[in-house]
């Protein structure tokens, strides 16, 4: 097959994808299935790729949507323990007492709070919890929901405690092992490690802005309601603390990406990041001299307010928290104690070599099934490894934190299980999907041409040569936007951008961490996490108006993010494999 009559065929499930998502706005969990099958007949047709290697190939995509839904269903249960004990009312309202003024509470709760809950729970929670919030407070439900998409969007790189690079890198790039071998790697989650360490040097340094931009946005967009009156001069005020914030959360995240691994650079960003603010505020630095505060409500527009009232007891339907009562009487430490102690887990289980070996290679330690249906393909399942594990044991632990009764644990768990099923289809297709178009390759007889994904990279390559680099973020936004969720872009591309490296002769490394440029803003503007951020403050049908006002921050991340990703392989770092 020639690469001009390969091409067309391999972006055919990629294709069948943006349409229904985008077009006919299917759900993720009737979409991905389709999108599946497309990919299956386009392998079987046109790769020659047989039955058993297709069924094998998905069998290795289900087992690894699998250990993220491991990884999802714990992050879930500890997040409902802690709602459900009043603890997230505590901290909400330990974030919302420090002052009334509107551009700070989207700086601790839309920014910090966001990116805290993204690097704990992920896939569109920190959204559907901080609106709510947010709306509770007073803040107009339209405002709410923008604030807090655009603030938990850096973050998203190591959401759910590492899983867009645990899985996100690891998975896909499995079938581009020897190069990566070759280019000095003793495995593929250490090379998966290094590109998530760049991408932290990226995503750090582009977020360093991301709190002022949220700030920008609710005080140009929801401080007059008439257009010609809009103004930004309340920003300038408040500009030094969403600085000085974005710095506070950049050099924690880049440090711990570079130095631990990628389970917690966004847990210790937004928790350390976030006791620097706090602490500079208390002492009475960066608060700005006015407090700035929304239009009289009256004067509000009716697409500002959906059904719910801002500020009512309702306002916190979405997400069973109040944050308007929470229980004065727990510590704010104690409050925070769960994700304390699962930060010293994850450590101790990656840091202490012997612990995480044995965990990796231990007896019973791994789900495996070698040589699926007869092939060459393995798959596995790292279920002791896997933040999952860490997760639902610092929930447990919370119980007697918390002292809560049967009912409400009882009520987390269900509430947790009820919340992956949705998700566990649509990743078992999309992953199953990624993994037949990495192996068409694979079986034997197969053409020299390569997978579906080295075709798709080698026409890539070839239109746009050298200057691909700097479109490499959008292709994760695209990804992010179609499927809702970072770590389903990285699965999706990461291999990708991984061939097309080789193709145009740069850095691997840096290719796929600015995979993650994309990804991570391409959350803001992704349909399903607007749909179900909007829901959760009553502003159902508001889904175009929020992806154009969030299209300004996108087009800051992937201009300024494609010129750093074409500086970093170019001048600074054009060695690194």
């Amino acid at each position: 097959m020639t690469l001009s009559a390969g091409a067309p065929l391999a972006v055919v499930p990629l294709v069948v994808v943006a349409a229904l998502l985008v077009g006919l706005l299917w759900p993720a969990s009737r979409a991905m299935p389709v999108a599946w099958l497309a990919a299956a007949v386009v392998a079987f047709l046109a790769w020659d790729m047989p039955a058993t290697w297709i069924l094998a190939a998905s069998a290795d995509g289900a087992m690894a949507a699998v250990e993220i839904l491991w990884i999802v269903f714990g992050a879930l249960v500890l997040l409902y323990t802690l709602m459900n004990s009043g603890a997230v009312d505590r901290i909400n309202a330990g974030f919302a007492s420090i002052s009334d003024d509107r551009r700070v509470q989207v700086v601790l709760l839309g920014f910090f709070l966001a990116t805290f809950i993204e690097g704990v729970a992920g896939f569109g929670t920190p959204a559907a919890v901080v609106a709510p919030l947010l709306l509770a407070l007073g803040f107009p439900a339209l405002a709410a929901v923008v604030a807090a998409l655009i603030g938990h969007a850096v973050a998203t790189v190591f959401g759910a405690v590492g899983t867009p690079v645990i899985v996100g890198f690891q998975q896909p790039l499995a079938a581009v092992s020897e190069s990566i071998t070759a280019g000095g790697f003793e495995s593929v989650g250490a090379y998966s490690i290094a590109a998530g360490a760049w991408s932290a040097a990226f995503n750090g340094l582009l977020g360093t802005l991301m709190p002022l931009f949220a700030v920008g946005m609710v005080v140009y967009f929801f401080g007059e309601p008439e257009a010609d009156d809009r103004s930004l001069s309340a920003l300038w005020a408040i500009a030094p603390l969403c600085l000085f914030a974005g710095v506070a959360f950049a050099v924690p995240y880049v440090a711990a990406a570079w130095l631990i691994g990628p389970e917690l650079p966004s847990l210790i960003a937004a928790m350390v990041g976030g006791a620097v603010v706090v602490a500079t505020l208390k002492a009475g630095y960066l608060l700005p001299e006015e407090e700035w505060e929304f239009p009289p409500r009256d004067d509000w527009p009716d697409h500002w307010v959906g059904s719910i009232e801002p500020g009512s007891e309702a306002a916190d339907t979405g997400t069973a928290v109040d944050a308007t009562a929470a229980d004065s009487s727990m510590s704010l430490l104690r409050a925070w104690s769960p994700y304390l102690v699962l930060v010293v887990l994850l450590v101790g289980t990656r840091v202490i070599t012997p612990i995480a070996t044995f965990l990796q290679e231990g007896p019973g330690m791994e789900i495996a099934w070698n040589g699926i249906a007869g092939t060459t393909i393995s798959g596995a399942i790292g279920w002791a490894y896997v933040p999952g594990t860490w997760l639902l044991v610092s929930a447990l632990l919370a119980v007697p934190i918390f002292g809560m009764g049967r009912d409400k644990v009882t009520d987390a768990w269900r509430e947790a299980a009820g919340k992956i099923v949705s998700p566990a289809i649509a990743l078992v297709f999309v992953i199953a999907m990624v993994e037949v178009m990495l192996q068409t390759a694979a079986h034997p007889g197969a053409a020299a041409d390569g997978s579906m994904i080295v075709v798709l990279a080698s026409a890539t390559a070839s239109l746009l040569g050298g200057a691909y680099p700097f479109f490499a973020p959008v292709v994760g936004t695209l990804g992010a936007f179609i499927a809702g969720s970072i770590t389903v872009s990285n699965i999706t591309f990461a291999a990708f951008q991984f061939e097309i490296a080789q193709e145009i002769g740069v850095s691997t490394q840096l290719l796929v961490g600015a995979q993650t440029i994309g990804a991570s803003i391409g959350n803001t503007i992704a349909i399903h996490n607007v749909i179900a951020a909007l829901a959760t403050v009553g502003l159902v049908g508001k889904t175009g108006r929020v992806v154009r006002l969030n299209l300004i921050p996108v087009t800051y991340y992937l201009i300024v993010g494609g010129l750093a990703t074409s500086a970093f392989v170019y001048v600074l770092f054009p060695t690194t494999f």
